[in-house]
């Protein structure tokens, strides 16, 4: 079976129009090469200087300067007029910013997040219920992981306008025990196997030294609150090592928590 083509196809494919697409071609081919060469040695530059997200917008910002570069080189290259395209371009995006008003909010939002540099990427962060490792910081939005493996998008207008918590700051965190034990339980004892508890922790830090306070007088008994300072990356070894150091430490001083019989006291007389 035989294809007909139109003499209107045939008459386009002249040795001038394949010129212009190789011409096209080699454009692109190089152009892009050389944007991704800018991008990469820029980064390398600046590597010591700037942080891994202002690295991530740099590279970016050239990546999408350089597409449209690209891009205004090749209608050049196809005889359109630049100018007019240009005058429409501003038009349509007047009424693009109108339709994406969120949008430019988020990235509003986006250029203060990076300047005020709050948190990092690799910092782990708390925005209401979500908890998580920070992935990437865009201008629309930030990426972040949580501990199950989710990954998650908090545009970044909802960052600015919540509480953002950033948990990895500081090289050194408090994990705070709080618990409740029995009156009549001997305060300076309790303190001392607290005390032991701590040091014989090789995650916890001697200085700053344990926090120990006593934070009220409750209705089912003493409320306690017990402080021990880690470097950071030690964080689930301490909890889990000190959770259980205070429990087997109480049970060989013959300390016991007040456990509140919430069911006998609901029960009737």
């Amino acid at each position: 079976m035989r294809f007909l083509i139109p003499d209107e196809i045939i008459r386009l494919f002249t040795l001038d129009s394949a010129l212009v697409l190789a011409r096209i071609l080699l454009v692109l081919l190089v152009s892009v090469l050389l944007v991704k060469l800018v991008a990469f040695f820029t980064v390398q530059l600046f590597k010591r200087r700037f942080s891994q997200q202002s690295l991530m917008i740099l590279k970016k910002v050239i990546t999408y300067s350089g597409v449209i570069i690209i891009w205004m080189i090749v209608l050049a290259q196809l005889g359109l007029n630049l100018a007019a395209l240009l005058g429409a371009a501003g038009i349509a995006g007047i009424a693009v910013g109108f339709a994406a008003q969120t949008s430019v909010s988020n990235v509003i939002s986006g250029m203060f997040l990076i300047s005020e540099k709050s948190f990092a990427v690799g910092d782990v962060i708390r925005v209401g219920t979500f908890q998580g490792v920070v992935l990437t910081i865009d201008l629309l939005s930030v990426k972040i992981r949580t501990f199950d493996n989710q990954y998650i998008r908090l545009p970044n207008e909802m960052l600015i306008k919540s509480e953002v918590t950033n948990v990895t700051r500081f090289p050194i965190r408090r994990l705070n025990v709080e618990f409740v034990v029995r009156y009549g339980t001997d305060l300076m004892k309790l303190k001392e196997v607290l005390s032991e508890v701590a040091r014989a922790n090789s995650n916890c830090l001697d200085e700053p030294e344990p926090l120990f306070v006593i934070t009220a007088f409750g209705r089912f008994g003493i409320e306690m609150l017990f402080g021990i300072w880690f470097v950071k990356e030690d964080f689930l070894a301490v909890r889990n090592s000190v959770m259980q150091g205070i429990h087997v430490a109480f049970n060989e001083a013959g300390i016991e928590f007040a456990v509140p019989a919430v069911a006998q006291l609901e029960a009737p007389t």
